[in-house]
C-alpha cells in the first residue's frame, strides 16, 4: 500500500503545484514548497499514482496514471486559486510541461527543474544509457522484476544530506526518500512520456523558468536546452553551479525558491491587472 505523503500549504490566491520525480516522493519538493509558501503562495505537493509504496505499487501504474494525478490536483487547486503555476523535478518537470501543453487553461506558468528526457548525466553507467530500449523490453515482457539501482551521489552534492537520504532510501522508507532503484518497466513508461512531451513542447505557451544544475549527475544540460529551444512561451534560465540533480533539496535550494517566487509573481502581475 502506498503511504500518503502529499502536502498542502495554504496561502494567497496564487497557487503552485509541485510534482516529484519517478520513484520519488513529495518530500523532495517540501523545502521548496515551504519557501514558496513563506513568499505567500498556496502550495500543493502532489503524490503521483503508485508512488511512496512498493515496486509492485509503482509497476501497477502507467505514465497516464501519473499525469492524471497532476491534472486532478491542478483542477482541485483551481477552486481556491486564481492562477496556478506547476513546477516539477526530473520526470515531474515533464509532467508539468505535459499539463501546460494539454491544459493551457489551467497553467499560468511552469517551473522546469532538472528536466529529464534522457538519463545522460556524468554518473550514469554506460549500461543505463541503453535504457531507451526499455519500452521494447516491456512490450516483450522482458525484465519486469529488474531495476537500475540508485548509486552515489544520488543526485545530491551536499554530503551530509546525501548520507541522510541514502540511509532512508536503503532502509526502505519510500515515503520519505523514494525507492532505491528504478524498475525497468517504470522507466519504460517514463521514456514513452518523454517522447510524448518532446512532441508537445511547441504547444507550451506558458512562461517557463528552466532551472538546471551545471554539474547535474543524472540529466545533462542538454535536457534543459531542449526545453528552452522548443517551447513557445517566454523562457528564463537559471543555471546552478553548486548542486547536482536534486536541486529542490541540494545546496542552492534557496536560490531556486527565490527565483521561482520572483518569476511566478512577475508572470501573475499582468494577469491580475487584466482581471
Amino acid at each position: 500500500m502506498t503511504a500518503p505523503a502529499e502536502f498542502t500549504l495554504p496561502g494567497d490566491r496564487l497557487g503552485v503545484l509541485l510534482v516529484h520525480g519517478l520513484t520519488g516522493t513529495p518530500t523532495e519538493m517540501r523545502l521548496v514548497g515551504k519557501g514558496l509558501n513563506r513568499a505567500g503562495f498556496t502550495v500543493h505537493g502532489v503524490q503521483l499514482a503508485g508512488h511512496c509504496g512498493s515496486e509492485e505499487d509503482l509497476l501497477a501504474t502507467t505514465w497516464q496514471d501519473w499525469y492524471a494525478s497532476v491534472e486532478a490536483a491542478a483542477m482541485q487547486m483551481r477552486a481556491t486559486c486564481d492562477h496556478i503555476f506547476v513546477a516539477g523535478l526530473s520526470m515531474g518537470a515533464l509532467l508539468a510541461l505535459k499539463l501546460a501543453a494539454g491544459r493551457p487553461d489551467l497553467v499560468s506558468g511552469v517551473g522546469v527543474f532538472g528536466a529529464t528526457f534522457r538519463y545522460d548525466g556524468w554518473s550514469i553507467p554506460w549500461k543505463a544509457k541503453l535504457s531507451f530500449l526499455l519500452p521494447l523490453f516491456k512490450k516483450l515482457g522482458i525484465g519486469r522484476n529488474r531495476s537500475f539501482m540508485e548509486e552515489p551521489p544520488y543526485g545530491i552534492r551536499d554530503e551530509r544530506l546525501r548520507a541522510q537520504v541514502s540511509r532512508q532510501m536503503l532502509q526502505g522508507d519510500s515515503a520519505a526518500a523514494g525507492l532505491p532503484g528504478n524498475p525497468w518497466h517504470a522507466l519504460a513508461e517514463m521514456f514513452v512520456l518523454s517522447r510524448q512531451v518532446q512532441r508537445d513542447l511547441p504547444r507550451v505557451t506558458a512562461p517557463c523558468l528552466i532551472a538546471h544544475a551545471v554539474d547535474d549527475d543524472i540529466a545533462s544540460l542538454g535536457n534543459a536546452y531542449l526545453v528552452r529551444d522548443r517551447v513557445a512561451g517566454r523562457v528564463k534560465m537559471l543555471l546552478l553551479r553548486d548542486s547536482y540533480h536534486m536541486i529542490t533539496i541540494d545546496r542552492e535550494r534557496n536560490v531556486l525558491v527565490d527565483a521561482a517566487a520572483a518569476f511566478f509573481r512577475d508572470v501573475a502581475g499582468p494577469m491580475r491587472a487584466a482581471a
